[in-house]
């Protein structure tokens, strides 16, 4: 990296709903540390007042067109590290991406967008690689917690027993939290490309999805996609809306380390309903929002949901994020025994966590000695150890396993 850069961090939309928690974040956790960060935004007088409030200076403060390259590497031009926030980023992210490749800077983001992932990693991965700068995406509660729960998890059954786990299984089980009109508009945007495109639907269905293309086999199927009885946590499971992306992530970091734990490794994710009568009602209600929120765009439920539900650039209050959490629970097959691990956060999984997990995720990519691995590149591939000292330190989470 060059030691001609400006600053070591920026925060690209640092207005938006998501982008100010980052830059409260830094700005409270990082203002009296070596940290050299500056935020950015498109609209002038929403940035300078995002900037006012936190005391930024002037010379920190950048204005940029999401459409315009050339305005967009003129902004990573001038930092080490890229971080983003601005989505659909199947809209708004490909320019950046590419910006950051002619500019050789550093970058990530929090898209659970696996179209969108799949694009860049055929288009930029080999240059980004070639240029020895890391692209990471997907650094929040989708899925930091999956990604580095398996990363965690892995690594404390090997001290343990001398070999890895052939077999994980995630559960959720628990979570409180709000949703933000970007995460909404993202997954909206996930579901039109897919009713429109067959190539994004074998994309979303494989499994191996975001694997490179000549690793794409394995023991995995399809996500879950109704209410089943589960042997491994003895309860009622039903789907996990984010499972789509983070398994993707997990079996992405798993072919990116030469198949660590094994070609038979198999990873999957559902959330615990309870036991009884009463845990399969629960798994079954449960399905109720998850086929809510993916009727077709124009549909008569569609524009209720969307009426009902946060716009762009709104989110859950600060009262919300600090009530909510999460407890994921990993149970390992490890030579015919069971372990658990488990990974809890002290915020709604949402936007709390998130802002805190994606800012860590920022400043490891910009002050840490990193695994020198580059590319288009998963958390723990890209940041390993030192990120998830910093999560256990700073972000709230705690890593478990018994």
């Amino acid at each position: 990296m060059s030691n001609t850069k400006e600053l070591d961090l920026i925060i690209w939309g640092a207005t938006g709903f998501t982008g100010q928690l980052v830059s409260e974040y830094i700005n409270k956790k990082y203002s009296n540390s070596p940290l050299k960060w500056g935020i950015a935004g498109r609209n002038k007088e929403k940035i300078y007042s995002v900037a006012n409030r936190l005391n930024i200076e002037t010379e920190k403060i950048f204005i940029a067109d999401s459409d315009v390259i050339q305005s967009l590497t003129d902004l990573t031009s001038k930092t080490k590290v890229i971080c983003t926030t601005v989505g659909p980023y199947a809209k708004l992210g490909t320019k950046l991406i590419e910006a950051c490749i002619k500019t050789n800077t550093n970058y990530c983001d929090i898209t659970g967008e696996t179209q969108w992932i799949r694009r860049i990693i055929d288009r930029y991965h080999l240059k980004a690689k070639e240029n020895k700068i890391k692209i990471i995406n997907s650094c929040g509660f989708d899925s930091i917690p999956s990604d580095m729960g398996v990363f965690y998890s892995q690594k404390k059954v090997f001290e343990k027993t001398g070999k890895y786990a052939s077999k994980i299984n995630m559960r959720v089980s628990g979570a409180k939290g709000g949703i933000s009109g970007g995460t909404y508009n993202s997954l909206s945007n996930v579901l039109e490309e897919a009713r429109k495109d067959k190539d994004v639907r074998k994309i979303l269905i494989n499994p191996y999805g975001l694997n490179p293309k000549d690793k794409q086999s394995g023991p995995d199927k399809p996500d879950l996609q109704t209410v089943i009885f589960d042997k491994v946590s003895n309860s009622w499971i039903s789907p996990f809306i984010m499972a789509g992306i983070n398994t993707k992530i997990v079996r992405r970091s798993h072919a990116l380390i030469d198949f660590k734990y094994g070609s038979d490794f198999s990873y999957d994710e559902a959330t615990l309903s309870g036991k009884g009568v009463f845990g399969r009602l629960k798994g079954h209600l449960s399905l109720i929002p998850i086929f809510l929120a993916t009727r077709q765009k124009g549909s008569f439920i569609k524009n209720i949901v969307d009426y009902v539900l946060p716009k762009s650039g709104e989110g859950p209050s600060e009262k919300t994020r600090i009530s909510g959490y999460y407890n994921l629970r990993f149970y390992l097959t490890c030579q015919n025994k069971i372990y658990i691990s488990r990974v809890i956060g002290d915020m709604d999984p949402g936007y709390g966590s998130t802002s805190k997990m994606l800012a860590e995720s920022a400043v490891c990519l910009a002050m840490d000695n990193t695994p020198e691995t580059y590319g288009i590149l998963t958390p723990s591939v890209a940041l390993g150890e030192p990120l998830l000292k910093r999560l256990q330190e700073n972000a709230g989470l705690t890593f478990i396993f018994n």
